[in-house]
């Protein structure tokens, strides 16, 4: 993994999703960050060689642990939509993204039963994609 100079960004807005008449106090089943990128890089986002490298290590940043290598595939017919979709399981869960080529915007969601840092996961994924705009949602779930 590359030395990195993670810059803070404004970004994520922050939810708990309750279950029904448990108290507020009780630690999250899960955490899930749902992150959209914008105005990316483009040879960044085409490259399943970046792709691979990219999810790899954030996995390694965030301390997930890996199941097995990630599906990296490029489909679809609407050039709306096609582009490179990711699927890397973690022993907690998983990590998915669509990269849309037309516009150049990724849509990432990071699952984990784990506790892990969002803002270093979105700040990992800006700067690697090279995005201009991103926003995104903390959520944790009970």
């Amino acid at each position: 993994m590359s030395d990195l100079t993670l810059t803070p960004t404004p970004v994520l807005t922050y939810l708990r999703m309750p279950e029904p008449e448990k108290t507020r106090d009780a630690e999250p089943w899960g955490w899930h960050l749902v992150l959209n990128i914008y105005d990316c890089l483009p040879e960044q986002i085409c490259s399943a060689d970046v792709i691979r490298d990219y999810v790899v290590d954030l996995c390694d940043l965030i301390e997930m642990r890996r199941f097995g290598e990630p599906t990296i595939v490029n489909f679809g017919e609407d050039p709306r939509v096609s582009g490179y979709s990711l699927v890397q399981l973690i022993e907690t869960s998983n990590v998915c993204a669509h990269f849309a080529e037309q516009t150049n915007s990724a849509y990432l969601d990071i699952f984990s039963c784990k506790k892990f840092d969002p803002e270093i996961a979105a700040r990992f994924t800006i700067e690697t994609f090279g995005a201009q705009k991103a926003s995104g949602v903390f959520v944790s779930r009970d």
